[in-house]
């Protein structure tokens, strides 16, 4: 027989991997319908002296150009999707395995993960932990919710997140009248917002956001019209 110190041990054992099993899940309800107020990596850049600028805006208010362009640049199969590239994480095993650099296979869905619940350096822990929590998001949050976070919680250069304070501070317009020249540019920043500049972009980001205007007049409805 168990004794009762035993079976007090085995029960918070229990209730502690429940609440951590349920807790994602609880935050991203809300966050189904409410915006998050802030996010790990706001938090760490302020501690490091950066400003904030972060004013959410319905997707609605976004330039339809910025999604499209988003998802042509980072994650073409997102409609498609449960939260996992299998065949571009296939691909980045085997450069690994062959020595190769790694360029990431991480789709929207895995972005959003990170950037709502953890930090922005890389290890392997943190990419073991987004990939526990990506099928939460996918579980919790319909695309376009998913989309809609993401455009306005990515980071686009110091003390910028979102999509209305990046059309502001880069272009002087709100997101809902970006050009599709504009969002291009956007979104070729986004693998390295704290290098590049949308508004001042160098010659290698112009060809990327060329590439990205043709791939997404390229990719069809299935594609492109999930957060329609």
């Amino acid at each position: 027989m168990k004794s009762p110190r035993l079976r007090r041990w085995r029960r918070l054992l229990l209730t502690a991997i429940a609440v951590v099993l349920a807790a994602p899940l609880a935050v991203l309800l809300v966050y189904r319908f409410l915006p998050p107020p802030i996010t790990p990596l706001m938090i760490i850049r302020q501690i490091e002296g950066e400003p904030l600028r972060y004013d959410w805006v319905p997707l609605d208010a976004i330039a339809p150009s910025l999604p499209r362009l988003v998802v042509a640049a980072e994650d073409n199969l997102f409609c498609r999707h449960w939260g996992f590239d299998i065949d571009a994480l296939q691909d980045e095993l085997e450069k690994a395995l062959d020595g190769e650099e790694s360029r990431g296979a991480s789709t929207i869905s895995m972005q959003v993960a990170k950037n709502l619940f953890l930090w922005p350096y890389r290890s392997f822990v943190r990419k073991g932990l987004e990939a526990w929590l990506t099928p939460y998001v996918e579980l919790a949050l319909p695309k376009r919710r998913i989309i809609e976070i993401y455009l306005n919680i990515a980071e686009w250069g110091p003390g910028i997140y979102g999509a209305e304070a990046a059309a502001r501070t880069h272009f002087k317009v709100p997101a809902a009248r970006l050009k599709t020249a504009q969002s291009s540019q956007l979104a070729a920043v986004l693998p390295n917002p704290r290098r590049w500049s949308a508004s001042s972009p160098t010659a290698y980001i112009q060809n990327r956001a060329a590439l990205y205007r043709q791939r997404a007049a390229q990719l069809g409805p299935a594609y492109l019209g999930c957060w329609r």
